[in-house]
């Protein structure tokens, strides 16, 4: 007979003791994660008189904010007022009113102190800024603007800081002038031939898609040195993965989730591994032609960031006796940083010029003094010269006005990294700052009570006198960290806007609803449709 062996009661016992002291472990985790240590930092900011909403378990505040947003996005203003604060960052302005200029919001266990006052933003982007540092993006967000300048830190962010700075240097902008130059008439023809066929000589434009197209073309020839239809690929991913990066913003962020295979995720997989494949071709084609030109040192054009990335790689990886991993600049380190620029770049400039445009059509008598000093500059069609650009004062008071009324990006964060004391409060390592920007450029202590209004005449002294804070205007940042292509989003601008005003006069169509929105940065939620009207040739 078969012997039957019975499972010992004291193994069966030990077993279940083990699986009931694993789950008591995993729990007692969870809970501290999720409800102690986000209890203790709220007690201990209240003791410094920063509240906020409660937390709530695992999803902090982060259903009253969205509920906020999508209330305050599903109908368009009622009237063209400036006053977008409440539209565009309706939680921060709603929790404002009850809790003061500095307080606390909860993106699910995560904290984050609201910061508006102007010298706390001024320590953390410049008096202190080494106490500080950038967040760890979303990885949707991180995959769509690439692991460069954007997002990289310490000597690796100094090193392609220092690579790249170049291109964006005065003189060489200047080069670049004629570029850009080409593709915004090649659009304004476009906009003359569509406007000649009808009777009237005016024609309706979606000025938000033209610019995007039109900066599109810029950033491939400028930052790229190549055509546009070498990037049209990578823009159009890049236009998907933004729209999966907006929807992660509606969802409480789970540490491992970006590793499971959801639908999302695996779109976000595709769509990045084609862009890479894009770059790839684009930095190879382009690296082998550097190679054939001695590396292109003694090439008199341009530098662009393609270039100068893969110059750089060439010369790294003929110098064997650099052995330091962080000196080094790595065919991913050009994919990533190609992939920050291609989306920064359009974007920024891109919304910066519909904005301008909008405002020019709402307020006709400041797009009379526009095109007025431009064709006192330069005539009534000649392109706009490199010594022309710097002559156009009024043009630059109004893209600053712009700027700062409807800023790119609305709110950026920070973190501490160490323990550190803050206006008199004391930090806590790990917590993240959240800088309203758009409501620092509306405050009105600090632009006094015409804050949301178009006033260009405020920048009439320049930027430093305009306000009364030196940290008041940030629209590119501060500190070490300014972005570094705003020179070039300033430059392009001008040389749009000079361009079309002296082929154009334009006004809002019947059509234009003003709804000022946030996707990753701001933009008209039902576009920006404009009336243009040929000036004829004098």
């Amino acid at each position: 007979m078969k012997e039957v062996k019975i499972e010992s009661p004291a193994w069966s016992a030990a077993a279940v003791t083990t699986a009931v002291l694993l789950i008591f472990i995993i729990s007692a985790k969870v809970g501290l994660v999720l409800w102690w240590k986000p209890k203790k930092i709220e007690k201990h900011f209240d003791r410094q008189g920063i509240k906020g909403p409660p937390y709530r378990f695992f999803i902090g505040n982060f259903k009253e904010l969205v509920s906020l947003m999508l209330a305050a996005s599903s109908h368009p203003m009622p009237n063209f007022s400036h006053n977008i604060l409440p539209r565009v960052l309706s939680f921060y302005h709603h929790w404002k009113k009850i809790y003061g200029s500095t307080f606390l919001i909860w993106f699910g266990p995560i904290v984050r102190v609201a910061v508006s006052d102007p010298d706390m933003i001024r320590e953390i982007f410049a008096t202190n800024s080494q106490y500080y540092e950038k967040n760890e993006a979303h990885p949707l967000v991180k995959q769509l603007e690439g692991d460069g300048l954007l997002t990289l830190t310490g000597q690796k962010w100094a090193l392609h800081r220092k690579i790249i700075s170049p291109t964006f240097h005065v003189d060489n902008l200047k080069l670049l002038i004629p570029l850009v130059e080409e593709s915004v008439v090649e659009m304004v023809e476009k906009w003359w031939s569509m406007a000649e066929s009808v009777e009237s000589s005016e024609v309706e434009i979606d000025v938000y898609d033209w610019f995007q197209t039109l900066t599109e073309d810029v950033i491939t020839k400028t930052a790229f040195g190549s055509s546009y239809e070498d990037g049209k690929a990578i823009f159009k991913l890049q236009n998907q993965q933004m729209i999966l990066a907006s929807q992660a913003f509606q969802k409480v962020f789970i540490p491992g989730y970006r590793f499971l295979p959801t639908r999302t995720n695996i779109n976000s997989w595709k769509l990045d591994k084609e862009i890479k494949k894009s770059l790839m071709k684009l930095i190879e084609g382009r690296k082998g032609n550097l190679e054939k030109k001695n590396w292109g040192m003694n090439e008199k054009r341009p530098k662009d960031l393609l270039g100068l990335m893969i110059q750089a790689s060439l010369l790294n990886n003929n110098n064997n006796n650099n052995n330091n991993n962080n000196s080094s600049i790595t065919v991913h380190d050009i994919v990533e940083e190609c992939k920050s620029f291609f989306f920064a770049g359009k974007q920024t400039t891109s919304n910066l010029l519909t904005w301008t445009t909008v405002l020019l059509a709402m307020h006709p008598q400041w797009q009379i003094q526009a095109r007025d000093e431009v064709i006192n500059v330069c005539g009534p069609r000649a392109l706009p010269s490199k010594h022309d650009v710097s002559n156009f004062k009024i043009l630059s008071m109004i893209l600053n006005e712009s700027l700062r009324l409807y800023p790119p990006t609305v709110a950026t964060i920070r973190r501490a990294k160490a323990d550190v004391e803050l206006a008199g409060r004391m930090i806590p390592r790990g917590t993240e700052f959240l800088i309203p920007i758009i409501a620092v450029h509306h405050d009105q202590t600090i632009w006094g009570n015409d804050a949301s209004e178009f006033n260009p005449g405020r920048f009439s002294e320049g930027v430093s006198r305009a306000g009364n804070h030196p940290a008041g205007f940030i629209p590119f940042g501060l500190g070490v960290r300014t972005c570094i292509g705003q020179n070039l989003a300033i430059l392009e601008a001008k040389l749009t806007m000079a361009i079309i005003l002296q082929r154009f006069t334009f006004r809002l169509a019947p059509t234009y609803q003003h709804a000022p929105t946030v996707l990753m940065l701001l933009y008209p939620q039902y576009g920006a449709p404009i009336i243009f009207q040929k000036i004829p040739f004098i």
